[in-house]
């Protein structure tokens, strides 16, 4: 490569509960550089979370935390070209980008959902992904059946 890798930017934790994965997802909810909607549309999911699930004995960061757990992909397809062929290769994910990968689905499928506010489809979004459903949950699926219908091609790894 002739340029220099960028270097990796500082991501401050966020006010609330002092934690940089929460600024990180809030820095991916974020439109147009509106970040104190974007928190505040983040902790009010999760104020609508703990509403949802009041028998549960972790708390709302937690519950979000596990739900990203749950809808994070090991795995992933990538197309490799070999002998005028297209292949999907399975190959592992890095994980900053299962991190990310995980958030954005859970964002993107928030936004896709039925509800009022944001904050209510994004609430919805993860408690379904909390009890593997819903659609982040789903994707995650989709991605592994593709990896294991593909695992014949893992030799043509990068």
């Amino acid at each position: 490569m002739r340029k220099a890798k960028p270097k990796k930017r500082q991501i401050l934790p966020d006010p609330v509960f002092g934690d940089v994965k929460v600024t990180r997802f809030v820095n991916h909810l974020m439109y147009d550089g509106k970040k104190n909607i974007a928190f505040d549309i983040f902790y009010s999911a999760l104020e609508s979370v703990k509403a949802k699930l009041p028998n549960e004995e972790k708390s709302a960061l937690e519950i979000w935390k596990a739900a990203l757990d749950n809808i994070t992909p090991q795995v992933e397809v990538k197309s490799r070209r070999v002998g005028g062929a297209t292949f999907q290769v399975p190959t592992e994910i890095r994980p900053d980008r299962k991190e990310s990968i995980s958030m954005k689905n859970l964002i993107i499928f928030a936004r896709k959902r039925g509800g009022k506010t944001m904050a209510d489809k994004l609430s919805a979004e993860i408690v379904d992904a909390f009890n593997n459903q819903g659609g982040a949950f789903k994707r995650k699926e989709d991605m592994h059946r593709m990896a294991e219908a593909n695992r014949a091609f893992a030799h043509f790894r990068f």
